[in-house]
């Protein structure tokens, strides 16, 4: 990939985050969420934003997926001003699955009850 598309994403990534975390007062995206990672088409149309959710509830991920869809506008706007770019890309959010892997793995190891070895030598 092009450096031009890397410098793009990662300033997207950061500005998107910037956006949910600080500008957006939905009381549905009180959760914790970040961007895991972005990817930009090389014409600037279309983005698609991974996002990381502390939260294992399907339907609670569909609502935030769908939430954060329906503020496409207002996430846009504020893009816009953030960032200067040839045009502002079309977003589509989707949840990161090896995010959410990792998140139920952790939790596995930690219910886990493993007694401590004595030093047997």
């Amino acid at each position: 990939m092009s450096t031009r598309i890397d410098r793009a994403n990662s300033e997207i990534q950061r500005c998107i985050a910037d956006i949910i975390q600080n500008k957006m007062n939905d009381p549905r995206l009180k959760t914790l969420i970040y961007v895991s990672e972005v990817s930009v088409t090389p014409d600037f149309k279309y983005c698609k934003i991974k996002l990381g959710i502390d939260q294992e509830d399907e339907k609670v991920l569909n609502g935030i997926i769908n939430t954060l869809q329906k503020s496409e506008g207002f996430i846009k706007r504020e893009l816009a001003n953030m960032v200067k770019m040839p045009q502002v890309p079309k977003l589509t959010f989707v949840v990161d699955k090896g995010t959410q892997a990792s998140i139920r793995i952790n939790e596995i190891l930690k219910n886990l009850n493993i007694p401590k070895a004595d030093d047997e030598e």
